[in-house]
C-alpha cells in the first residue's frame, strides 16, 4: 500500500479497515491524518518538526501531572484512542473523531495494572489514565496549544 509519510503499513492491525492514505489523499479512514497533512503541506521536515515540538510539549504537560516522559508520538487511528470519559454528572464524552488519524502514545505507570495515554493533534493535548484495553479511563488534562 503506497503512503504519504513512508511508513510501512503491511503489519498494521486496522489494515482491513484503511483505505490506503495515497489513494485518499491522507484521509485513509475518511478524515485527515496528521501525517499527511503536514508532508503534503511542508513536507517530511516540517512534519518531523512538528512532531518533536509536539513530543516535548506532551512530556511537559505529562511531568506536570507526576507522570513518566514519553519516547515518541506515533500515528494511530481514533477510533482506537476515542474513550469514553466519565463525567462529574454521571455521563460520559468522547473527544476524538473516530474517522480521524493523531499522535498519540502509551506507557506503563507506577500503578500495578494502569497505562498513561496522551493524544495529540495541532489543536490540543490530551493526557489520561486507564486500565487494560483501556478500562476505566479517566481524563488527567486536556490543554489546547
Amino acid at each position: 500500500m503506497d503512503t504519504i509519510c513512508g511508513a510501512d503499513c503491511s503489519k498494521c492491525t486496522f489494515l482491513e479497515k484503511c483505505r490506503g492514505c495515497a489513494a485518499t489523499c491522507g484521509k485513509p479512514f475518511g478524515k485527515p491524518c496528521i501525517a499527511a497533512q503536514y508532508i503534503k503541506t511542508g513536507g517530511k521536515e516540517a512534519y518531523a518538526q512538528f512532531k518533536t515540538q509536539l513530543l516535548d510539549e506532551a512530556n511537559a504537560l505529562l511531568r506536570a501531572n507526576g507522570l513518566p516522559d514519553i519516547a515518541a508520538l506515533c500515528e494511530m487511528p481514533g477510533f482506537f484512542l476515542n474513550l469514553a470519559y466519565p463525567l462529574p454528572g454521571g455521563g460520559t464524552a468522547r473527544f476524538l473523531d473516530d474517522e480521524a488519524i493523531y499522535l498519540g502514545s502509551m506507557i506503563a505507570v507506577a500503578e500495578p495494572g494502569l497505562c498513561c495515554g496522551v493524544v495529540a493533534d495541532p489543536g490540543f493535548l490530551l493526557v489520561c489514565k486507564m486500565g487494560e484495553n483501556g478500562s476505566d479511563p479517566e481524563l488527567i488534562a486536556f490543554q489546547k496549544r
